[in-house]
């Protein structure tokens, strides 16, 4: 298998390891200071292992620290962002769902500029 391309990001990077039947691992690398999108799915859920550094967790209107080596699922259509902290956050993302794509992603707010209109 040909190594993962990296994508940039304007909160890091991402890359993805492996696509298989119904679903997709992901490394995402969140700098120091940066975050996700506030976002939700409609066609998938996730689950998040911190292999590297920490940050903090919005889940659903609530806040919570993410620690290396914690994991936290991430229902389908939850709300949700990761912020790194000062020494940023290395995730590893298992997307399970019938739609394992980069537009299956709606942005509710983002500090790029990103977010949807309608919202």
């Amino acid at each position: 298998m040909p190594a993962p391309q990296r994508h940039g990001r304007p909160w890091g990077w991402y890359e993805t390891v492996l696509v298989d039947g119904g679903y997709l691992i992901k490394r995402l690398w969140i700098e120091p200071g940066q975050r996700l999108s506030l976002q939700r799915h409609r066609h998938r859920e996730e689950h998040w292992v911190v292999v590297a550094g920490g940050g903090e967790l919005h889940l659903d209107g609530r806040e919570a620290p993410l620690q290396m080596g914690q994991s936290v699922h991430i229902p389908m259509g939850a709300v949700h962002r990761a912020t790194a902290g000062g020494a940023g956050l290395l995730i590893v993302e298992v997307q399970r769902g019938e739609h394992l794509s980069e537009d299956d992603i709606e942005r509710l707010s983002d500090d790029y500029g990103r977010a949807d209109p309608a919202w």
